[in-house]
């Protein structure tokens, strides 16, 4: 078998997106300037012969996807898996984190101007964000960031395909409405208008002394941000 086929394989197994060195973990004589190589090849000959399915880079690795054209018909089946979506609290908290990361609950909850531990424990089971260190104030509160699995659910190579401010309302009006979640949060919000993330202002000094000493307060409620927006069709291995 030539490097090509093997990689192929791989890709075709595997239901999460794999890095070049850990293709090469198949066999010996594979490297990471091999499997690229072989990636490249891949990529080329089923753009040329118009396969409905291509090699994507996903959450920093590659992923063998149906391509978006065929989405249509693939949402007549359900056998084939779809995404779980996510509320409005949920991607509004997602998109904090995202866009502001390394970030505290209590930083997150003066952007919101609403509790946010329900919605942010959800997003930690679905493994959409993790605690990523400590802050240096007192009690050393927890700093939350997103993953891998974040940059894999969003369709994102890294974080630096994330919008930019000035595209997020474009970006939102082009995609379809959220649907129904089952995601535990609490509060109730209204529906949300997206808005340029610039027009969030930063978290003064004061905001952040309830987050050293343990203490719960609920500080008021700045311009809301804008969120993340799931992908207006699933992609399918």
């Amino acid at each position: 078998m030539n490097t090509r086929q093997i990689v192929e394989a791989i890709l075709f197994a595997s239901d999460a997106p794999l890095k070049a060195d850990e293709i090469a973990r198949a066999d010996e004589e594979l490297d990471e300037d091999r499997v690229e190589e072989a990636l490249d090849a891949l990529r080329r000959f089923y753009d040329e012969s118009g396969r409905s399915f291509q090699v994507a880079e996903v959450a920093e690795g590659y992923q063998l996807l149906t391509r978006p054209d065929f989405a249509p018909y693939l949402e007549r089946f359900d056998t084939v898996p779809r995404p779980s979506r996510l509320s409005g609290p949920a991607l509004e908290t997602l998109a904090i984190v995202a866009y502001r990361q390394p970030i505290g609950r209590v930083e997150v909850e003066y952007i919101r101007g609403v509790s946010s531990s329900g919605v942010l424990r959800s997003l930690q089971d679905r493994s959409l964000v993790e605690v990523v260190g400590r802050g240096e104030g007192l009690g050393r509160p927890l700093l939350y960031g997103t993953t891998r699995r974040f940059l894999e659910h969003f369709g994102f190579g890294s974080l630096d395909e994330l919008p930019r401010p000035d595209e997020l309302p474009v970006v939102l009006r082009d995609r379809i409405p959220l649907g129904d979640s089952d995601d535990e949060d609490d509060d109730e919000r209204p529906e949300l208008q997206p808005r340029f993330f610039d027009d969030v202002s930063p978290v003064p000094a004061e905001a952040r002394t309830p987050a050293d000493t343990g203490t719960s307060t609920e500080p008021s409620a700045p311009t809301e941000p804008a969120l993340p927006t799931e992908p207006a069709s699933p992609e399918v291995t």
